[in-house]
């Protein structure tokens, strides 16, 4: 006898086990009906100014986390115990799959995915619900209301269209399809959780500006209280697109470490967006000036992460990263950005009259300065939208397939993440309000000088070779280090107790932004020179041969058949060598997966500070012989360290003493 509960089919003899799916679907339920009420009820509680009712919204927001984190841990036991009754665990899952893999194929495939994005939003509500206790009752039951908001229209989505316990049951395969081959690697175990807490995280900052659009209470205070949060997210943002470009560099066997791809575009654009969003703040934190120009870039920088959301998995674009979905679901994401985008526009014109700046600033000050990297900042990611978006509004207006590829974005995009440079070395120097332009101009003729003979002479050094774009990208490099190295020294050099009691004395938040600035020089450093410098070569090696690529030697040693736990893997044997010296011994692979009968390249890498050393097997010629990629690529690791540096800044500035009145 089966029993028909809330609209789904129970099979009473199925052991216990097999009902975790229904739990977990559940559990997605009760937390849609805690997001409702905790939407409703707090800010209703601001309106009538009702204290219970708005206190409960720090418990509601517990109540939401603790059923969604209930429901994911459900969607990964059926994973790990094979549970094919399961359509979603069917379609990303296979038992010859090692169990670390079955774990992230819980994300990797839309629906999991999707569940992850919520599960991190309803983290997030917790953690502001849990580490804002200083701020005032009405303030926080609107920014946990209006995180809630977004919640449902997520969760609706994910019941409605995108079920990840969906069942196969009465009829349900023995095994399943199996993961992507792709995504069989460590770069989905850590990529998108991280990305995702980059994205989801911008919802705090949204919320935040939301609440004070509502409550017209948008000062120093509001500025203080949102910053922390906006600043954690970008670092969680700068780690997980820095991840992704690493997964993408060795996983995809092409030797690039970012493709303009339009995926990878839609994570840069709120990038670009919350890099902004975090010198407004800090401007109106500071002086109290900007306020609508902050608020705005919250909005943007939200809307974008939805954006992102929309194209990844409304089937719209052709990417190796994105998810192939139906057209229901890409309307569906479509009509909640819109309501998100146009509700928050509309309430931010209604009250922007009221977001008047108080303080008053000279032409040459840190505010203006900070209003140019800003606009710099919106400039560039204009323009990576523009790309992005631009082949899919010719394809609706009929104007045929059009592609915006690397091209575009080097020649548009690059020239105006330079001149971002030169602001970005001068604009922590430059003092608040009014300073003068002998002042400023007198100390950076010495680093200038010194930059531009940095630039002529370290690409000789580095890889013997000139170019005049990379010459021109380390000058910049060199700006701004030594501008903000020189800044730090002169702030310790106020105290009377020596260099190191001022560097004590200096504040974390500044010490970070240094650090953040320096990452961006290194990175800016390491773009340069692997882009311009890196050498590759395609060629056909048989057993024994050897080639010359960079300088050093590669001998090809032969090929042996590897079996993995779902693949069998034909395996190269490298031994490479400089000037007679032994440097690495190198294993690509090429796999062939047993359930999806797909190839995989597997590159291997040897890398180091100053160079990566990179193999790619191509295909068997037939005659003993192979077709072998080669690159020799230099500073490739700094593309990633400077990219951990910015995001280490980032967490030391939000370690500051001052952003603890937020908790």
């Amino acid at each position: 006898m089966n029993f028909i509960i809330g609209g789904r089919v129970f099979y009473p003899i199925y052991w216990s086990s097999e009902l975790i799916p229904e739990i977990g679907h559940f559990c997605l339920v009760i937390a849609l009906m805690l997001s409702v009420v905790l939407a409703v009820v707090p800010l209703w509680g601001t309106v009538t100014h009702q204290y219970r009712l708005m206190a409960m919204s720090r418990s509601l927001a517990y109540g939401q986390c603790t059923f969604l984190l209930l429901s994911f841990f459900c969607l990964i036991y059926a994973f790990v115990q094979n549970d094919f009754t399961v359509s979603y665990v069917v379609a990303h899952s296979n038992s010859q799959l090692p169990v670390w893999y079955r774990v992230s194929a819980v994300w990797g495939g839309h629906e999991g995915s999707l569940l992850l994005w919520i599960v991190l939003l309803a983290g997030w509500t917790t953690a502001v619900a849990r580490f804002s206790r200083a701020l005032p009752v009405d303030a926080i039951a609107r920014v946990l209301s209006v995180m809630a908001m977004i919640s449902i229209g997520l969760l609706l989505f994910t019941i409605l269209t995108s079920n990840p316990f969906n069942r196969t049951l009465p009829d349900f395969p023995l095994n399943g399809r199996d993961l992507n081959p792709l995504l069989q690697d460590i770069g989905l175990i850590v990529h998108p959780p991280m990305l995702y807490m980059g994205y989801v995280g911008f919802a705090v900052a949204f919320a935040f500006a939301i609440a004070g659009l509502l409550s017209g209470q948008l000062d120093s205070a509001w500025a203080r209280w949102s910053r922390p949060w906006t600043v954690i997210a970008w670092a969680f943002l700068t780690v997980g697109i820095a991840l992704g470009s690493w997964w993408a560099y060795y996983e995809l066997g092409w030797g690039g470490w970012w493709f303009w791809d339009p995926v990878e575009n839609a994570s840069l654009l709120p990038w670009l967006a919350g890099t902004a969003l975090i010198h407004s703040l800090a401007v109106t934190e500071k002086r109290a000036v900007f306020k609508a120009w902050t608020v705005l870039l919250a909005i943007i920088a939200f809307s974008l992460s939805l954006l992102g959301t929309f194209l990844v998995r409304s089937g719209v674009l052709t990417s190796v990263h994105s998810f192939a979905s139906d057209p229901s679901r890409g309307m569906f994401i479509l009509v909640l950005l819109f309501v998100v985008v146009g509700g928050s526009f509309l309430l931010f014109a209604v009250r922007a009259t009221a977001l008047k700046g108080e303080g008053r600033y000279e032409l040459v000050s840190r505010e203006v300065f900070l209003m140019i990297n800003n606009l710099l900042l919106m400039l560039a990611m204009f323009i990576v939208l523009l790309g992005t978006l631009f082949p899919l509004v010719a394809e609706v207006l009929g104007l045929g397939k059009v592609s915006v590829g690397p091209p575009y974005f080097n020649l548009v995009f690059v020239p105006v993440a330079l001149i971002l440079m030169v602001f970005m070395g001068v604009g922590s120097l430059v003092r608040w309000k009014r300073h003068g332009v002998q002042a400023l101009l007198k100390p950076m003729w010495k680093w200038m000088a010194i930059a531009i003979a940095f630039g002529v002479i370290a690409p000789l050094f580095l890889v013997g070779d000139y170019q005049v774009s990379v010459s021109i990208a380390l000058v910049l490099v060199a700006w701004v280090v030594l501008n903000s190295l020189a800044d730090m020294v002169k702030k310790m050099s106020s105290s009377r107790r020596g260099l190191w009691h001022g560097y004590q004395r200096l504040t974390r938040s500044y010490r970070g932004m240094v650090l953040a600035h320096i990452g961006m020089a290194v990175a800016v450093a390491g773009i340069a020179v692997t882009s311009l410098y890196s050498e590759e070569r395609d060629v056909r090696l048989a057993t024994d041969e050897t080639v010359s690529v960079g300088g050093y030697e590669f001998k090809f040693k032969g090929i042996t058949s590897v079996a993995g736990p779902n693949y069998q893997a034909q395996r190269g044997h490298f031994t490479i060598s400089r000037d007679g010296a032994f440097v690495a011994e190198l294993t690509p692979e090429k796999r062939a997966y047993h359930v999806q009968t797909s190839m995989m390249t597997e590159a291997a890498i040897d890398g180091g500070l100053f160079r990566d050393l990179y193999v790619a097997l191509g295909e068997s010629l037939g005659d003993g012989s192979w077709a072998i990629r080669i690159y020799v690529k230099p500073l490739m690791r700094w593309v990633w360290g400077g990219a951990l540096l910015m995001a280490l800044g980032g967490l030391l500035a939000i370690s500051d003493r001052r952003y603890r009145l937020a908790k």
